[in-house]
């Protein structure tokens, strides 16, 4: 059950106590929501359980919607059916334009009516006149009853008088209850205005009779002889014209007054206007209206600012709860509002703190094999891995030595950097894994870290494409394209992760040396195989020629390779370029 369901269930006693106080709800509820445009109620009542229910609303068209509303309540809240019809609608002109007002007629019998009437629905006209009047005879007995209390003897206690009651009308004490009314008034007129410090009593004119002390105190001069109530307030809430006639109307709304602040002393100008909220009563013996109200207040900020405190309100009046109460609400929504804009600031970095990392691992993963990369994230130690076989590549720029004596640094650097990245984008293509370089040496491998059977092929596109790409770099002294030598060795190896601050992932082992021999002993723009890397080669696709029996430096006579092509795979294939489709004949 909502919060709001148990605040309807208590509004009243009845339908009609109900009704009466909805504006009063709207009013409470207007503090949270204070855009909030609710309409007005006002029950006639009317002889044979017919009421007359008056609604005022700024928005029309909605009146069709009340009698189902009205019709649930009555049926859920207090076992009750209710028809509503419409007697009247008509347009009424208030401050704000026009106002729609609609009559309804209201006629209401409980379910227990309905269900006693049902089994009598054959009898006669006479049958449930005898009824009605039997009902009424008992009601009378028990009325006097009840009347006779107070001349009792006095042998009898409260508690026997109570109890008699009761048991006669064999129900609730308070559907027995009539109020008793003193002769003359009990109070003071000093101890009444100082006990209800905040209320005005005006007359029909609107002129002012009576002001509570601190009404006085906060607007000087209310009680000059012959002021109007509207020469110092305007009513802000119900949005009517201030006259009498329309405060009668809507009599069961709470009121709104503001203080006009030309009427203030100068000194208070610059302070916010006070405002009063309360209920207005007719009095009709007097032909005045009462309006007890209380400073509308929602926070001690707001208490502050009009030079107020909380001694000026009556310790009776419940707004001294309300705007303690209230303050440590507003506390609660500001702390609330805190931890969302924290929330909403953790989640931007949050976001911001995803991408940074996804920018590091991107370095980290193109410095290092990803799964040795996690390794280290997690803080492990890296074993080092034995691979059987796997093929190693080296290259170098021919007669690099001398180009750098020749050029300035940035050129050399943007010449490398140039072929180092055609060269890293091949990597990528034919899935190799780039090593390291050093100066103008650069090195792959394939088949490490992950072993794959077909390291060979893969290392070998790759170098056909690595002499392809370095057409497209220019010398920086001939402008001519730069020569490159490349060697290709394929054995065993073991790769590993060496030092602790920038570390690298190094491949270790005598096929690492034997590679970098066949770059050394190779020739301008040729790919020089080992014994080894053509036996992984052969019958696979490429064209490959010997060069014969050379001296390798540290290994001796060796029969040696050139790799030319790959007989089936086309120059876009082997560069990784889109390629385009045939020309189709119709």
């Amino acid at each position: 059950m909502s919060g709001y369901d148990r605040m309807l269930r208590t509004l009243g006693g009845n339908l009609t106590e109900f009704i009466e106080n909805l504006d009063a709800l709207h009013s409470y509820l207007a503090l949270s929501y204070q855009e909030m445009n609710a309409p007005s109620f006002r029950v006639e009542k009317g002889a044979d359980e017919k009421t007359l229910l008056h609604y005022y609303s700024d928005r029309s068209g909605l009146c069709h919607i009340v009698p189902g509303i009205i019709e649930s309540v009555a049926k859920d809240f207090f076992d009750t059916d209710v028809t509503m019809d419409i007697l009247d609608m008509s347009k009424e002109e208030e401050r704000t334009g026009k106002k729609e007002h609609v009559v309804f007629l209201v006629v209401q019998k409980s379910h227990r009516q309905m269900r006693r009437a049902k089994p009598n629905r054959l009898q006669d006209n006479q049958d449930i006149q005898r009824d009605q009047e039997a009902l009424e005879a008992a009601f009378l007995r028990m009325k006097e009853k009840y009347l006779s209390v107070s001349v009792c003897p006095v042998k009898k206690s409260h508690w026997e008088i109570v109890r008699s009651i009761v048991m006669f009308g064999k129900g609730h004490l308070v559907n027995t209850f009539v109020p008793v009314y003193p002769e003359r008034l009990w109070i003071e007129q000093k101890t009444f205005c100082n006990a209800f410090p905040f209320h005005i009593v005006f007359d029909e004119s609107l002129r002012v009779k009576q002001a509570g002390v601190n009404i006085q105190k906060y607007v000087p001069g209310l009680q000059t002889q012959k002021i109007r109530l509207d020469e110092y307030f305007s009513i802000i809430h119900p949005q009517v014209t201030f006259n009498i006639f329309s405060i009668c109307k809507f009599i069961n709304s709470q009121f709104v007054l503001k203080a006009r602040r030309e009427r203030m002393p100068e000194a208070w100008k610059s302070q916010p206007a006070l405002k009063l909220r309360g209920q207005m009563i007719w009095m009709e013996s007097v032909g005045c209206m009462i309006y007890m109200c209380s400073p509308k207040l929602r926070s001690l900020q707001e208490l502050e600012e009009r030079k107020m405190h909380l001694s000026d309100i009556a310790p009776h009046d419940t707004t001294r709860d309300l705007i303690l109460l209230n303050q440590q609400r507003l506390a609660e929504i500001e702390l609330s509002n805190q931890l969302e804009r924290k929330k909403e600031e953790l989640r931007v970095l949050s976001k911001h703190l995803a991408i940074e990392k996804k920018k590091t691992e991107t370095l980290l993963y193109a410095m290092l094999p990803e799964h040795v990369a996690n390794q280290l994230k997690e803080g492990k130690k890296v074993a080092a891995g034995e691979f059987e076989t796997c093929t190693i590549l080296f290259s170098d720029v021919v007669t690099f030595t001398n180009i750098c004596a020749a050029c300035h640094p940035i050129q050399i650097v943007k010449m490398l950097n140039s072929m180092y990245s055609k060269f890293d984008r091949l990597t990528s293509v034919h899935e190799v894994y780039k090593v390291e370089t050093i100066g103008d040496a650069y090195m792959v491998v394939g088949g490490v870290p992950v072993p794959i059977g077909s390291h060979a092929q893969r290392v070998a596109n790759f170098a056909l494409g690595m002499r392809i790409s370095a057409k497209e770099v220019m010398n920086p002294i001939t402008g001519e394209p730069i020569q490159i030598r490349v060697g290709i060795h394929t054995g065993p190896v073991l790769a590993g992760v060496v030092g602790d601050k920038m570390p690298r992932y190094c491949l270790f082992g005598d096929t690492v040396n034997t590679a970098s021999r066949m770059e050394s002993h190779g020739l301008p723009d040729k790919v020089h195989l080992s014994p080894t890397a053509y036996s992984a080669l052969e019958n696979q696709g490429f064209e490959i020629i010997e060069r014969g029996e050379i001296e390798v430096k540290g290994k001796g006579k060796m029969t040696t390779y050139f790799l030319i092509r790959n007989l089936h795979a086309s120059e876009d294939e082997i560069m990784g370029r889109p390629q385009s489709l045939p020309d189709r004949k119709g």
